[in-house]
């Protein structure tokens, strides 16, 4: 399953380019924009099956101060060793020093890059006995090219229009390319913990995925069923995709 990073930011800008960064690199994310928010999330993510693995909490919040969100972060840290990274435009060294001593693992001062927090997160991860694989941003087979860093899908140079949740499905299976991913596994990342059940939607989507990617739908080359299981993307230079290219365009 993908790490649950739980996202406490109210500037909405910013909370978005963080959670399409976060998506890029395979963390599911859960977002949200007030100290209520935040607090409701800790409560039920665990009942819906979403352990958090890691708290990005930002302190200036429309209903209060981040920091009130320490308490009842106490007993997620206590039980799974979650790191906590403080995102703040607040730069006295003191308030850093008061919360680093509160129990945050990390303190990451407004502006920053994108690349910088990933990096922090990932040792933070590593501390607590966490590797995170480098991500796939990147995915090439016979005609086939899914650049998941630009949300770009392209089928013998030409571009693909794909819906929001049809390439969060593609981009699920692109994370794990020559593996096996579960329904379950899939139906969590891609729709929520609360639809692992609902097996339905995956037959539905993998069947309009394989109708604008493959040269034949009925007989799959590179969204492969493992029956009972899952689904699997064919891994890139496989022989598994070796008829995909019969649906690229001709070229001029």
């Amino acid at each position: 399953m993908s790490l649950v990073v739980l996202l406490v930011e109210d500037d909405r800008e910013l909370r978005g380019t963080l959670r399409s960064a976060l998506e890029v690199e395979g963390y599911v994310v859960l977002g949200a924009a007030s100290v209520a928010e935040a607090r409701a999330l800790v409560a039920h993510a665990p009942a819906q099956g979403r352990a958090i693995d890691l708290v990005l909490l930002d302190l200036g919040l429309p209903d209060g101060d981040g920091q009130e969100l320490l308490a009842p972060l106490q007993a997620l840290r206590r039980e799974r060793g979650v790191p906590l990274i403080v995102i703040s435009a607040r730069e006295g060294e003191s308030g850093k020093i008061r919360l680093l001593d509160l129990g945050a693992d990390d303190y990451l001062v407004k502006p920053f890059g994108v690349g910088e927090l990933l990096a922090r997160m990932r040792v933070a991860l590593r501390h607590r006995g966490t590797h995170v694989a480098p991500p796939v941003r990147r995915y090439v087979q016979g005609a086939l090219e899914v650049d998941l860093e630009d949300h770009r899908v392209a089928l013998g140079g030409r571009a693909l229009r794909l819906t929001p949740t049809e390439f969060r499905l593609l981009a699920c299976l692109v994370r794990h390319a020559g593996r096996v991913v579960t329904h379950r596994q899939l139906l969590a990342d891609v729709w929520g913990a609360e639809f692992v059940g609902h097996t339905h939607y995956l037959r539905l989507y993998m069947g309009q995925l394989r109708a604008k990617l493959e040269a034949d739908p009925a007989e799959p080359r590179l969204l492969l069923t493992e029956p009972g299981v899952g689904y699997r993307l064919a891994e890139p230079g496989s022989d598994d995709a070796h008829e995909a290219d019969a649906r690229a365009p001709a070229s001029s």
